[in-house]
């Protein structure tokens, strides 16, 4: 009861105000809505990432890692340990790999404002082997500081642009304006790899898929790109996998 009484008092002083006004008649229009891209947060911008140096491509042996046995070939099981001590590959008297892979990493980093990962840099012929066994990765040119795998962190899935930067590097790098054979890419034919590798006068780009490429080194999911070096652009010359080189031209400590 004494809550219909409420609702009736209530009804009594209610008091009301129709509003007119036209249907195109606007108080406070509003303004057109824009997209504004976001800024960048500090550690996206190029100028934090860390620049790579010769010494992102060590090699990343571990004696704690556990030995295997090889069975490859079922009658002469191998057991595989891995390396202990091992340094980088020695060029022209110092301690460093190609600088060309220096050069062309440091460019993505540049052009992406992203950070590359490199999985694999310098593999000493212990650790080579202990990584991947196999007969075809005994020549690796890892082994002698020409070669290096890695993906970009944020672009794991867009490794084709990546590839697309690697070539701009030819285009706009002072170095190579006057080399014509530096900036024209080819494919090559392989039944290796589901993506043809691109050729130029001084690398090799490959693109291993995420199925493609596996060993004790690239055991992420990403797909992530090779490059190998072909010439030497400061020697002048064919860039080969040599035995002496990778066996002796390191030191050991």
């Amino acid at each position: 009861m004494e809550q219909s009484e409420r609702e009736k008092v209530r009804r009594l002083n209610c008091k009301g105000e129709p509003i007119y006004r036209g249907h195109n008649e606007v108080f406070y229009p509003l303004p057109q809505m824009q997209a504004t891209p976001r800024p960048l947060y500090p550690w996206e911008s190029e100028t934090n990432l860390p620049r790579i140096t010769k010494d992102f491509f060590r090699c990343k042996g571990n004696p704690f890692n556990p030995p295997f046995v090889d069975t490859s070939d079922p009658e002469h099981p191998t057991p595989i340990s891995d390396c202990t001590k091992h340094g980088l590959p020695v060029l022209r008297g110092k301690e460093t790999v190609y600088p060309v892979l220096i050069d062309l990493l440091n460019f993505v980093q540049k052009k992406t404002g992203k950070r590359v990962i490199i999985t694999c840099g310098h593999r000493c012929p212990v650790h080579n082997t202990y990584a991947d066994p196999s007969k075809e990765n005994r020549v690796s040119k890892h082994q002698i500081g020409a070669e290096v795998d890695f993906y970009v962190q944020g672009m794991e899935e867009r490794p084709q642009e990546i590839v697309g930067i690697l070539m701009q590097y030819f285009q706009e790098s002072p170095l190579y304006k006057k080399d014509k054979e530096a900036g024209e890419f080819r494919r090559l034919r392989t039944t290796e790899l589901t993506t043809e590798p691109w050729v130029n006068k001084e690398i090799m780009i490959k693109l291993y898929q995420k199925q493609e490429g596996r060993d004790g080194d690239n055991r992420h999911p990403h797909p992530y790109i090779s490059i190998q070096v072909q010439y030497d652009r400061d020697g002048k010359e064919r860039v080969n996998y040599n035995w002496a080189k990778a066996h002796q031209g390191y030191p050991k400590s």
